[in-house]
């Protein structure tokens, strides 16, 4: 029956497979299945049905069932195993296709269960394999389900099935991300492109991914690779190895995740991943990253988990549900809302359809995150469960995913031929036949957390589970353990389960791991997706006392081993297994190590205090200090602490006004200077320093802002009496202390009787007295410690700070008694007259402190007017005042005092009634009130004070008035001091005047008397005492500017002087200006004009110029004050005065007069070159210039300096002036200007309007192989004219020192000097594509050699042959005279039977190529286009080659060597290899056959390599080769390339002879080494040079290296790297004199005296004390050599005094003195003293004192002093004698 539906079936099917997808591969595999096996026949029907069974398993029928109603009625009535394997999709197909071989065996039927035939057949089908994921088969394009496990800046952590973890980097997530991020990357670049970083780029507030992304959110990824290639690098970045490294990578971009969907598979209950394009009201429009238009929407009722809309951003990526499409197809619309809920029995029932996929077009809509019907076929195979899908996809659960360490509950909950509920999680994508991975954990199922509140909170990582029992294993995977949290059990991999042993498998009945067995075990982690605790078994993961850096506490004390000794100082110390801490230097004892290294070694335990930890870096930071490490005070790791807690912290900074302590975790405090002791601190760095450990109070913390101050004062000193004492302290209260401190200006009291002891305050030097400031330093003189003081006021405080400001000035202590004393604004009232004291003095007026920190302001007018000119108003700061209050802000709490005399008469106030003022004591007697000074009345007043431009006088008491010095004096001859007009009156006298007006002296304006009041409160009258003005009442008129006309004469008073004019007074209210060059006639003057025109001087002016509208008045001071002088008025010759305005590199502007501005060039300033520099001019200068022209059209004028112009013209003129170039004359020796430095030789100035040129060739006599060096622009240089074309205008020069003397040098060879056929020899000038330049030696003649007779055979790259500069013997083939042109040829068959000729000289001839074209601008403004060599013929004007190419006739030769800072490339001061008879000096002969030889040499370029210098790479490679371990060979070759300019190849060559020279050669290697440092130095930047440093000092002796080091420094002169260098040394080197020795000279030898002594101090620390003779013996001999003598006499006594057995002291010091002991007569004096001494000395020995005296002896014959050679004769006959006697 059953083989009868099987019949029809493929008939059933055929029309349905043609409607359905049909893939390539499927139909390949159906044919091959039914294709017949060798001759049998195959019977055709058993085959088509086999085919089409296949063709039915991989393609869906429809409908909601799996199954067909007819497999129905199979399943209900034929047996269970028969229907699973007819229904067992491509697995069944297969078995069947294999029994179509075996028709007979399939024929004969066994029905009996357990039959024999059935059974083998069972055993060999193994069905879809059950696997878990892996690294090895996630191959790129595996699609795979996960759920975020953490979210970082950069990336998404996603966990995977089977306990693997991915990375999802912030550019895999969308389109939209990516462009927000380049969007944010171009704006950055906009804005600063030096600061763009992208690795900070995605740190920026507007992509943020735990604002898109939540932890617990499940995704498709689609795998980009799972392993990477890590570089290693060495120690120049080099790549040196590879590693492969374990990495997951992921992308969640839409067009990825939804690989292999198409449109039609778009149906109801279809996953996909789709990211937001836009937000819409009512919904979001999502990308699916399909072909075509297709967009999903996702409704805003459909978000799902809480999210609101208003959340979502632009980009954000979720997994959705497929619920529909519209009308059109063109839009899908989705469901995120997938999070389910399980029922109370436990089952997911029912629900949204679009929740699970009921029907699908293909298989291609099976992807991770689908929730599927699962029909099982076999359960607890591999452990897993095995099932189809919809009867046409293979499905498999692996272990994880099916919980199969229970087997008894998997097989009651899943039994074979249920359908059950089953999450897709992964893709297959290498497997044979299509198959996927799904999950019926729960919370894979509901998408949603594995437990309530996550299982880390219940367990942390770290945790020890000490009775862990087994509950499930698998033999090759690992355990399954019961953790004590429900719902979560954990798992520990076969490789963490012993560290002791190796675990092959496991077995689930015996052994130490069978079920049911416990175990202690530690959380490791947790995978959200497998829902499993990751634990481990290991001992040493048990015993481990960290296993993140998380985990190590801050804080915490713990104990490890040194891992490495770093050299910058500090250590690593291993604090567990993966774990290091760094201890800085700083922080390996209380005080800095001088040596750690000695008393730290790798292996050693000890013990440490953690920092801070930064558990992204891995980085913990460790303390060795004792102080902190056994404190057993509270740790500070955060802001968040309670004011009074105790602990303590390491300075890292000393400040001025305080210090910073920091403390664990970052957490830093400021530590004022007030808090720092009880005893006063003026500067905190002579008491702390950084590094030291302080035990410190906190007194205030913010911990919003990440602030806190902290305090050293002991908190119990100042308790709560203390705190309640200072708390009744008032301002104004009177106290009395004891002095317990006196510093340099002030004194710390200790309060008494104020209700606590401890209470201190201070009084500042300026708070001692009301009187000067020398009257407080008397006074603070007089002060002692331990004295009483009484009366002292308290007139600030800060509770917080416990500060306490006191004062003993007498007028604030009488304040204090009389209760009149103010401490609060309260206080402040209009009219109350305070006692206070000056803080400060600003351009507005003087700030008056007062008691409680108030602060008022004095205005200037409120200044007594004596005081109002003066600096600073008069006032000292702390200078006690009595001021008045007259104005108060009650809202800003600010207030305006006068400072004037508190008995001035009071003035109304606005809007009082005026009221007549009393004048009290007038001066005049008569008048009775201040209305009685009416304009007109003449009175009299008493002088009170006399400035430069007024009389201060008072016409009554507070009634006070001036005289302007305008007003004094009715003609100019009556003024008798026109210098100091106002001189003559004293202070004191009485003087009759007459009232003019009111003075606004805020202002400075004249007033009429009716603005009396208005803006000053105290009226001060302007007075007249002029003669005239006393002779009647009537009042004066003022004078106004419209009455003064243009041309009128006045007498004025200079006011001030500015930059560019003097102001000057004519009256009272009228000022104008003078023009600083219309002040005197006299130039003299004008040089120094604050001199000669001091404020108040008269000056006789006439009016230039009035505009009354603008109210601006010109004067002039002249006597002759004709027309104005314009540019018409000038004329050549003409002297005048002039204002430097501005100064330029090359000339001098100079303003003559409002409209004329002339210029002074660089040859006109001075008639000596040398003197004139326009350094010695400066802005707003006044000089006398002469006009040299007048350009009237272009309205320039020509001016100078030269003293032989504007003084005298019999002045010696050194340098003659040059107008026109008729005035340069052939053959005369002229100096001049550099102006420009071209390629074609010199320019040079002559005057201002004539350059001459200096040809290349012209420069010198000898070869300059860098001449542009040697000028410079503005140099001044003398030369020979050798060729004026006045014509042209153009003017020839030479520099030659021959051409200056007259001398002309020996001809070179010229053309003429060669024929045709010569042999010669030469150099390589240029190598062109068409041949090469030769330049013939010892001449300047040069011609091209063709590509063609180059070589006998074709030449294909001449560059591979030639280099330029490459010695060649070269055959004249033809000479053109008429062209001046030569040609060359180098065939080697031109010199078979040749001989060397002679080197002849010739004329140089160009090369074929014609030069760039300069223009005018960079030949120095000359247009050199019609310049013509004016010492050669016109047939030369061919000439194409530069004069720069010219070879002089001393021309180094190529193997000189280079000097780069003092180090020697020819390796000539290293060796001594040469023979006697190389060093021996040439012969004459040799000298003049010394060219010939050379090219003799020349012809074998292979055989005399030892008799020749090498010349070419080949040469050098040939010699290393022969010598690879001569140091001296590979130098040379640096050097060669260094003089071609090709540094990276020296570098290449250093690096070559250091890997070839044997190891054994040290020397040999150091000296290449220090080459190398050496080419570094002088051609590297500082960071190629620190890392050469580096490896040098590696591979060579440290010290030597250094010190050969600081020598390069010092040769180079790079005195600062050397200083550093130095510093370095001596902490390194220590122990070694020789180092602070040379430290010592090279600081002495750059004057540097002060810290080379300080170094003795130093060195005499470090060293051991029986070092310390020498090394002071060293110092004093720097110090007789580069130092002061004196001191090393003074060194030199003393180590004689402490070292009195040692008679070589007395020699060296005898040396040194005769040697450096200064003049010749004094030094023979002190020497001769030290003699004298040395010998009478009680420890001088006979051979000593025979020695001294033969020493003395020569001295005085080298001396010439007969008398004192017998002196010393007679000194050593009474020695002998004397010491026989004895």
């Amino acid at each position: 029956m059953a083989h009868e539906n099987k019949r029809k079936r493929p008939q059933e099917s055929a029309s349905t497979t043609k409607s359905k997808p049909f893939t390539k591969s499927d139909s390949d595999s159906s044919n091959k299945r039914i294709k017949p096996s060798g001759d049998a026949p195959s019977k055709p029907v058993s085959s088509t049905l086999k085919a089409v069974r296949e063709e039915e398993s991989s393609f869906p029928r429809g409908g909601a069932s799996a199954l067909t109603p007819l497999e129905f009625k199979e399943v209900h009535n034929e047996a269970m195993r028969d229907v699973l394997f007819e229904a067992g999709g491509a697995a069944a197909a297969s078995a069947l296709a294999g029994d179509s071989q075996k028709p007979k065996k399939k024929l004969k039927r066994n029905d009996k269960k357990g039959g024999k035939t059935s059974e083998p057949k069972e055993k060999k089908e193994t069905g879809p394999k059950v696997e878990g994921l892996s690294y090895k088969k996630l191959v790129p394009g595996t699609l795979v389900l996960g759920c975020i496990e953490k979210i970082n800046s950069m990336d998404i952590t996603l966990s995977l099935p089977n306990n693997l973890v991915g990375f999802i980097p912030i550019t895999q997530i969308s389109d939209k991300v990516n462009e927000r991020i380049e969007a944010m990357t171009q704006e950055s670049d906009d804005e600063n492109d030096n600061e763009a970083d992208d690795a900070e780029m995605p740190e920026t507030d507007d992509v943020k991914l735990d604002s898109m992304f939540r932890v617990g959110q499940y995704l498709r990824a689609y795998v980009l690779h799972s392993k990477e290639e890590v570089e290693k690098k060495g120690p120049k970045g080099e790549k040196v190895a590879s590693k492969t490294k374990k990495r997951i990578e992921l992308s969640i971009f839409p067009a990825k995740a939804n690989t292999g969907l198409a449109t039609s598979d778009l149906t109801v209950g279809t996953t996909v991943q789709a990211s937001v394009v836009s937000v819409e009201d009512h919904g979001l429009v999502m990308d699916l990253g399909m072909e075509g238009e297709l967009k999903g929407f996702l409704s805003s009722k459909e978000l799902g988990a809480g999210l609101k809309i208003a959340d979502v951003k632009e980009g954000q990526v979720m997994f959705c549900t497929v619920t529909g499409t519209s009308s059109n197809g063109k839009i899908v619309k989705l469901s995120a809302d997938i999070e389910q809920k399980f029922s109370k029995k436990g089952k997911l029932a029912g629900g949204k359809a679009s929740w699970w996929l009921s029907q699908a077009n293909t298989v291609d809509a099976f992807l991770p995150g689908t929730g599927v019907e699962v029909l099982v076929t076999d359960v607890g195979k591999n452990g897993g469960v095995v099932g189809t899908i919809m009867g046409m996809l293979d499905a498999v659960g692996d272990f994880f995913h099916v919980a199969g360490w229970d087997q008894t509950a998997l097989e009651e909950k899943v039994k074979v031929g249920n359908k059950i509920k089953a999450r897709i999680t992964t893709l297959y994508p290498n497997a044979e036949t299509k198959k996927v991975g799904f999950s019926i954990l729960p919370h894979v199922l509901s998408f949603t957390p594995a437990a309530e509140s996550h299982p880390l909170n219940a367990l942390p990582i770290g945790t020890i589970i000490d009775q862990a029992k087994i509950i499930g294993s698998d033999t090759s995977l690992g355990l399954f353990v019961d953790t004590g949290v429900e719902g979560v059990p954990g798992f520990v991999h076969i490789s963490r389960i012993s560290s002791e042993e190796k675990i092959e498998s496991l077995e689930k009945t015996t052994g130490a791991y069978k079920i049911g067995a416990t175990h202690a075990a530690r959380v490791l982690g947790f995978n959200p997706m497998d829902g499993l605790f990751l634990l481990s078994m290991e001992k040493r993961v048990l015993e481990q006392p960290y296993l993140r850096v998380e985990d190590v506490k801050i804080g915490s004390v713990i104990k490890g081993k040194i891992e490495k000794i770093l050299e910058r100082g500090g250590v690593i110390i291993t604090v567990a297994d993966g774990i290091s801490g760094i201890v800085e230097e700083a922080h390996l004892a209380d005080t800095k190590l001088k040596h750690p290294e000695k008393k730290f070694r790798i292996g050693m335990e000890v013990k440490a205090r953690v920092l801070a930890t930064n558990p992204q870096k891995r980085k913990v930071r460790l303390t060795m200090k004792k102080t902190l490490v056994n404190s057993d005070l509270p740790v500070i790791a955060s802001y968040d602490v309670e004011p009074g807690m105790q602990s303590v912290g390491t300075l890292v900074s000393v400040l001025a006004h305080g210090a910073v302590v920091k403390f664990y975790a970052g957490v830093s405090a400021f530590l004022p200077v007030s808090e720092m002791s009880e005893a006063y601190i003026q500067n905190p760095s002579q008491h702390f320093t950084v590094g030291q450990s302080l035990t410190v109070h906190v007194l205030n913390t913010d911990a919003e802002e990440r602030k806190m101050r902290v305090s050293c004062k002991d908190p119990g000193s100042f308790g709560d009496a203390q705190k309640t004492a200072l708390a009744n302290l008032k301002v104004g209260q009177l106290v009395s202390g004891k002095i317990s401190e006196k510093s340099n200006d002030d004194i710390i009291v200790e309060l008494e009787d104020v209700g606590a002891t401890g209470l201190k305050g201070v009084v500042i030097i300026g708070h001692l007295t009301d009187g000067s400031q020398e009257k407080n330093t008397n006074a603070f003189r007089k002060f002692r410690a331990g004295q009483k003081l009484t009366d002292l006021v308290v007139i600030d405080k800060n509770d917080l700070r416990r500060m306490i400001h006191l004062s003993t000035k007498p007028s604030l202590v009488a304040a204090a008694k009389d209760k009149t004393i103010v401490h609060s604004f309260k206080q402040i009232n209009e009219g109350a007259v305070l006692k206070g004291w000056i803080k400060n003095t600003a351009s507005m007026g003087a700030f008056v402190s007062f008691p409680g920190g108030l602060v008022g302001l004095a205005l200037k007018g409120s200044i007594p007017i004596e005081k109002a000119v003066l600096p600073n108003f008069g006032y000292n700061k702390f200078q006690s005042v009595e001021a008045r209050v007259y104005a108060v802000d009650m809202e800003d709490q600010r207030f305006l005092v006068d400072l004037k005399p508190p008995h001035a008469p009071k003035e109304r106030t606005e809007g009082e009634k005026a009221v007549p003022l009393d004048a009290i004591n007038p001066v005049d007697g008569v008048s009775k009130t201040v209305d009685d000074y009416r304009p007109g009345k003449l009175t009299k007043a008493k002088i009170i004070s006399v400035q430069e431009t007024q009389i201060n006088v008072q016409l009554a008491d507070g009634i006070q008035g001036r005289v302007d010095v305008s007003q004094v004096f009715d003609s100019f001859n009556d003024i008798k001091n026109k210098k100091a007009p106002l001189k003559e009156y004293k202070k004191g006298d009485i003087i009759d005047v007459k009232v003019v007006g009111l003075h606004d002296a805020r202002n400075h304006r004249f007033l009429a008397i009716s603005h009396r009041t208005s803006s000053n409160k105290t009226p001060i009258f302007e007075l007249t005492a002029k003669p005239s003005a006393l002779k009647s009442q009537d009042a004066e008129e003022a004078l106004a500017l419209e009455k003064i006309t243009t041309g009128s004469t006045w007498i004025a008073f200079v006011n001030n002087i500015s930059e560019e004019c003097a102001w000057v007074n004519i009256s009272p209210d009228i000022r104008g200006r003078v023009r600083l060059l219309d002040l005197s006639d006299d130039v003299a003057q004008l040089k120094d004009v604050e001199k000669h025109f001091p404020a108040g001087k008269a000056l006789k002016v006439t009016v230039t110029n009035v505009d009354a509208a603008h109210g601006k008045l010109d004067l002039s001071a002249k006597r002759s004050t004709g027309k104005p002088l314009d540019i018409d008025s000038l004329s050549k010759g003409m002297v005048l005065a002039g204002r430097v305005t501005k100064v330029m590199d090359r000339s001098v502007l100079v303003q003559l007069s409002d409209s004329v501005v002339g210029s002074v060039s660089l040859v006109d300033i001075a008639d000596d070159f040398t003197q004139a520099k326009v350094s010695n001019f400066e802005k707003n200068e006044i000089i006398r210039v002469c006009v040299l022209d007048v350009d009237k059209s272009n309205k320039r004028v020509s001016l100078s300096t030269r003293p032989s112009k504007v003084l005298n013209s019999d002045l010696p003129v050194k340098d003659a002036e040059v107008n026109v170039i008729r005035d340069v004359q052939d053959r005369e020796l002229r100096r001049g200007f550099v102006k420009n430095v071209s390629d074609k030789g010199l320019f040079v100035t002559l005057g201002p309007n004539v350059t001459a040129w200096v040809k290349v060739s012209d420069l010198s006599d000898s070869f300059l192989k860098e001449w542009k060096s040697k000028f410079k622009v503005d140099q001044v240089v003398e030369g020979r004219i050798i060729a004026v074309d006045y014509p042209l205008g153009h003017i020839q020069m030479s520099l030659r020192p021959s051409a200056i003397s007259g001398k002309i040098p020996e001809k070179q060879s010229g053309l003429e000097d060669f024929t045709k056929g010569q042999i010669v020899t030469g150099k390589i000038k240029k190598v062109a594509e068409y041949g090469v330049f030769v330049a013939i030696d010892g001449s300047n003649v040069s011609g091209l050699c063709h590509v063609s007779q180059i070589a006998d055979r074709k030449v294909e790259d001449i560059s591979k042959l030639y280099e330029e500069g490459d010695p060649v013997k070269a055959k004249i083939l033809a000479i053109d005279t008429e062209k001046r042109r030569i040609s060359f040829g180098l065939k080697a068959s031109y010199f078979v039977e040749a001989e060397p000729e002679s080197e002849d000289g010739g004329m140089d001839l160009d090369e074929e190529e014609a030069d760039s074209d300069d223009d005018a601008e960079s030949d120095g403004g000359v247009d050199l286009s019609h310049v013509k060599d004016l010492n050669i013929d016109e047939d030369e004007e061919d000439e194409e080659e530069s004069d720069d190419d010219i070879e002089m006739e001393d021309a180094p030769p190529a193997t000189e060597g280079i000097s780069t800072g003092g180090f020697d490339w020819t390796a000539s001061d290293i060796f001594s290899k040469a023979t006697a008879a190389d060093s021996d000096a040439e012969s004459d002969d040799e000298k003049k056959n010394k060219k010939k030889k050379k090219s003799e040499i020349k012809q074998d370029l292979t055989g005399d390599m030892v008799s020749r210098e090498p010349q070419s790479v080949t040469d050098f490679e040939r010699l290393v080769l022969g010598e690879p371990n001569d140091s001296k060979l590979w130098i040379q070759y640096m050097a060669f390339q260094l003089q071609l300019g090709e540094v990276e190849k020296a570098r290449e060559i250093a690096e070559r002879a250091i890997k070839t020279i044997l190891q054994k050669e040290d020397s040999e290697r150091r000296n290449v080494w220090v080459a190398l440092l050496n080419m570094e130095n002088a051609y590297g930047d500082d960071e190629t040079l620190e890392a050469t440093f580096k490896r040098a000092v590696q591979y060579n002796d440290s010290q030597d290296m250094h010190e050969r080091m600081a020598s390069i420094y010092i040769q180079s002169g790079k005195t600062t790297k050397a200083d550093d260098l130095f510093k370095v040394m001596i902490k390194k080197f220590s122990q070694v004199p020789k180092i602070w020795v040379n430290y010592a000279d090279f600081l002495l030898s750059n004057n540097d005296r002060v810290p080379a002594r300080e170094l003795l101090k130093r060195a005499l620390q470090a060293l051991p004390r029986d070092l310390h003779r020498d090394l002071i013996i060293r110092f004093a001999q720097l110090e007789f050599r580069t130092g002061d003598p004196e001191r090393g006499r003074t060194l030199f006594e003393n180590l004689i005094g402490a070292y009195n057995k040692r008679m070589d002291i007395w020699n060296v010091f005898i040396d040194m003195e005769m040697k450096h002991g200064g003049e010749e007569k004094v030094q023979a004096d002190g020497v001769r003293a030290l003699f004298k001494r040395a010998v009478a000395d009680e420890k001088c020995t006979a051979k000593a004192a025979a020695a001294l005296f033969k020493k003395w002896k020569e001295f005085e014959e080298k001396l010439g002093n007969e008398k004192g050679v017998n002196e010393v004769l007679v000194r050593a006959k009474a020695y002998v004698a004397s010491k026989k006697a004895e």
